[in-house]
């Protein structure tokens, strides 16, 4: 038996690895999309989430963009270098910076949301609708029995 047919078999029955790749193949399709407007998937993640609710916290933020605070200050700091994003104390903490979207972030985020949101397009229509329904119920209750 070769290696490959060895770990098919010795992890048919774990969902994380299939999640897994489907989390990557994901990934690695917005990367490619985003690419050409100089975005990684987090800072895209960012600048989506900051549209959303422009001041959130950098704890907030990070954690809707699913990665640690560390990383997220480092996504900001590079974002505000490009002038994508701005950051400023907040009326209320001198100690918060409040982050929001520059005009110029905003467009870039218009073009970067039609490319990353043809990917999500891509995946949704691969499912009928009851399918799609079941999917987002499955992976609902994962996060729950896991988080």
């Amino acid at each position: 038996m070769e290696a490959d047919e060895r770990i098919e078999q010795a992890t048919a029955w774990r969902p994380g690895m299939l999640i897994k790749r489907a989390e990557q193949a994901l990934i690695a399709e917005k990367g490619r999309v985003l690419r050409p407007f100089g975005l990684t998937v987090p800072q895209y993640a960012a600048m989506f989430t900051l549209s959303l609710a422009p001041g959130i916290s950098g704890a907030r933020l990070a954690r809707y963009c699913a990665v640690t605070p560390q990383s997220m200050t480092t996504v900001l700091k590079t974002l505000e270098a490009r002038g994508l994003v701005e950051r400023r104390p907040s009326e209320d903490h001198a100690q918060v910076l409040v982050t929001r979207l520059t005009p110029e972030g905003e467009a870039l985020l218009d073009h970067a949301d039609a490319a990353a949101s043809a990917v999500e397009r891509r995946l949704v229509d691969a499912f009928d609708a009851g399918e799609l329904e079941a999917l987002r119920a499955l992976l609902g209750r994962a996060v729950d029995v896991l988080g």
